[in-house]
């Protein structure tokens, strides 16, 4: 049996957002959709929902929820190594994919090696949690790379900064953050398990 979702405008529930997220919806709502061309939507048209913290992570939380995984995205924090310097980029990749790291992501940020950014320093940069981590609110000199089938779907759910939240919002969104780059191609399909 699936346990139920019910989703809150995410500004309405901020003990459900990590507080970079909450400050940095605060700020969308200020800025979108007006500041930009066409029909983009705004921190209004995001939705965060209270989840059971140890089913944080994607496959357990789809499971459980009942979501399907075409409707997820994971963000995932990149290290980028260059002559002694790292620099760290999150990636939005659907559920079903992942993130072309030693191709096309260390490609597009000029670096000699590109791996998982360790854990500790992730959540000590961002004020996020581990399992909950999200584009919405991270550093400002992080770029937040975003698949173009991401950017393209109507509905995805995504961490919120904290392991009990989720967000639900446009695609579009994410595409529309401050510091985000569209890359087609960033998500490799994954073969399902057998």
């Amino acid at each position: 049996m699936s346990l139920q979702l019910d989703f809150a405008p995410a500004l309405s529930r901020p003990d459900l957002l990590a507080a970079p997220v909450a400050a940095a919806l605060r700020d969308l709502q200020g800025d979108l959709p007006g500041d930009l061309p066409g029909d983009l939507p705004g921190a209004d048209d995001v939705e965060v929902a209270e989840i059971d913290p140890a089913l944080a992570d994607t496959a357990a939380f789809c499971e459980r929820y009942g979501v399907s995984l075409e409707e997820s995205a994971n963000c995932v924090v990149i290290a980028a190594k260059r002559g002694g310097e790292t620099r760290y980029a999150a990636c939005m990749v659907a559920a079903t994919t992942r993130a072309d790291v030693n191709g096309l992501v260390r490609r597009h940020l000029d670096a000699r090696k590109a791996s998982f950014a360790p854990v500790d320093a992730v959540t000590a940069a961002t004020a996020m949690e581990y399992g909950g981590i999200t584009p919405v609110g991270l550093p400002e000199d992080w770029p937040v790379l975003v698949d173009e089938t991401v950017a393209k779907t109507g509905s995805v759910i995504i961490g919120s900064g904290i392991r009990g939240s989720k967000l639900r919002l446009p695609g579009p969104l994410l595409a529309a953050l401050p510091a985000a780059q569209v890359l087609p191609g960033l998500g490799i399909p994954v073969a399902p398990p057998e």
